[in-house]
C-alpha cells in the first residue's frame, strides 16, 4: 500500500475545508439523494461524499457504506485530491499497488472499484470527493463519468450555499449587536438630555 502524500497547498486546503464547517455535521438528505443517484448511475453498490482533513476522510453521506469515517492512510480520495483536474479511477485495487493490501480491499468493506470526482472550492483547492465504489472490479463508461462529475458540482453548490448562509448568518448576528449597542447608546443619550 502507498500512502498518500499531502496536496501541495494541504495547510491552505485544510483551513478552506474548516471554512465549510461541514466536518461531523449531521447527515443531510440533499447530499444522500446524491450519494443514492450517483450510485444507480454507476451501477454500484457504494457511493460517498469524502471529506479529507489532516488524519481521516470523514463521510458527509455515505450511500451502501455503515462506517463514517475511515483513516486518511487509507482513503482513495486522499490520492484522488492529488489531482483535482481529473477523475480518479481504479478499475481493480487488487491489482493496484497503491491499494491492493489496503486494509479496505484486503478486509471488509472488500473495496475492489473506485471512481471518485474531486471536489473543488471556489479557492480552487480540492476538499475531498463525490465517490462511487464497488466489490468487484468495474469499469465506467463516458457518461457516467460525466453525469458523476456532474452530481459532483452540485456536492460543491450545496457546500458553498452552506458556507453562504452560515457567514450571512454570522453577519445578521454581527449588526444585531451593533444594533442593540447603537439602541443603548441613544438611549443613553436621550436620557441624558
Amino acid at each position: 500500500m502507498l500512502k498518500p502524500v499531502d496536496h501541495e497547498k494541504e495547510a491552505e486546503r485544510l483551513k478552506d475545508l474548516e471554512s465549510y464547517s461541514i466536518i461531523d455535521s449531521l447527515s443531510e438528505t440533499d447530499y444522500d439523494d446524491i450519494t443514492a443517484i450517483a450510485a444507480g448511475i454507476c451501477g454500484t453498490k457504494i457511493s460517498l461524499i469524502s471529506l479529507v482533513d489532516d488524519k481521516r476522510q470523514w463521510f458527509k453521506s455515505n450511500y451502501g457504506l455503515d462506517i463514517r469515517e475511515t483513516p486518511k492512510e487509507y482513503a482513495f480520495c486522499a490520492h484522488a485530491i492529488l489531482d483535482p483536474e481529473n477523475v480518479f479511477i481504479v478499475p481493480d485495487a487488487t491489482k493496484d499497488e497503491r491499494f491492493r493490501d489496503n486494509p479496505l480491499v484486503e478486509n471488509d468493506p472488500s473495496l475492489v472499484f473506485y471512481a471518485g470526482v474531486p471536489l473543488i472550492s471556489d479557492n480552487s483547492l480540492p476538499l475531498g470527493t463525490l465517490c462511487v465504489l464497488d466489490h468487484q472490479p468495474k469499469s465506467l463508461s463516458e457518461n457516467q463519468v460525466k453525469s458523476l462529475s456532474a452530481l459532483g458540482r452540485q456536492v460543491m453548490n450545496l457546500l458553498n450555499l452552506r458556507k453562504t448562509k452560515i457567514t450571512l448568518e454570522s453577519a445578521l448576528s454581527d449588526l444585531e449587536a451593533k444594533n442593540l449597542e447603537l439602541e443603548r447608546f441613544a438611549s443613553v443619550a436621550a436620557h441624558d438630555l
